[in-house]
């Protein structure tokens, strides 16, 4: 059985499988994580992205890792906050899923995550931490581990609190 692991990190650094990247729609370089990414990918992830865009809210797209450890690097984009009544809590949930399942097809065993849509997008962490590990927890069996990279201590905070939750309750 797969197991879900909260790492304080730097997502550009994991050695596994594949990373997932908060993206845009156009999955273009932006800042926050999807600038480090790209920047510690290389030039060639642009291209690669360019290839497969875009990429609505809630779905995913994969491209390989070139200079970065993971082998591929997921793309997807959840939600912009907008209050929570746009239907934001189902698309963060869809950009999970999504991400996981493209992993599934690729017969990928290792996934890292980042905090999807809680810095630039504005979804708040208390909010976007509960949702994103309900279903890193249920799809653990079809993997060997599940990631979330915490950026900085608020963040790993977040995680930890609903991780404890949602697995003693």
């Amino acid at each position: 059985m797969g197991k879900v692991e909260i790492v304080r990190g730097d997502i550009t650094q994991m050695g596994v499988d594949a990373i997932v990247n908060a993206a845009n729609e156009a999955l273009l370089p932006g800042g926050g994580v999807s600038g480090a990414i790209h920047r510690a990918a290389g030039p060639e992830l642009a291209a690669a992205c360019k290839a497969v865009a875009p990429c609505p809210t809630g779905e995913a797209r994969i491209t390989p890792g070139f200079r970065l450890p993971a082998k591929w690097v997921i793309h997807t984009v959840g939600p912009i906050w907008h209050g929570g009544t746009h239907g934001e809590p189902q698309l963060l949930e869809k950009a999970y899923r999504s991400s996981l399942a493209l992993a599934r097809q690729h017969g990928l065993r290792t996934v890292a995550f980042p905090s999807i849509s809680t810095g630039i997008f504005g979804y708040p962490l208390e909010s976007a931490a509960p949702i994103a590990l309900h279903i890193l927890l249920e799809e653990a069996p079809l993997f060997d581990a599940l990631y979330i990279v915490a950026f900085d201590e608020k963040t790993y905070e977040a995680y930890q609190k609903a991780y404890e939750a949602l697995t003693t309750s």
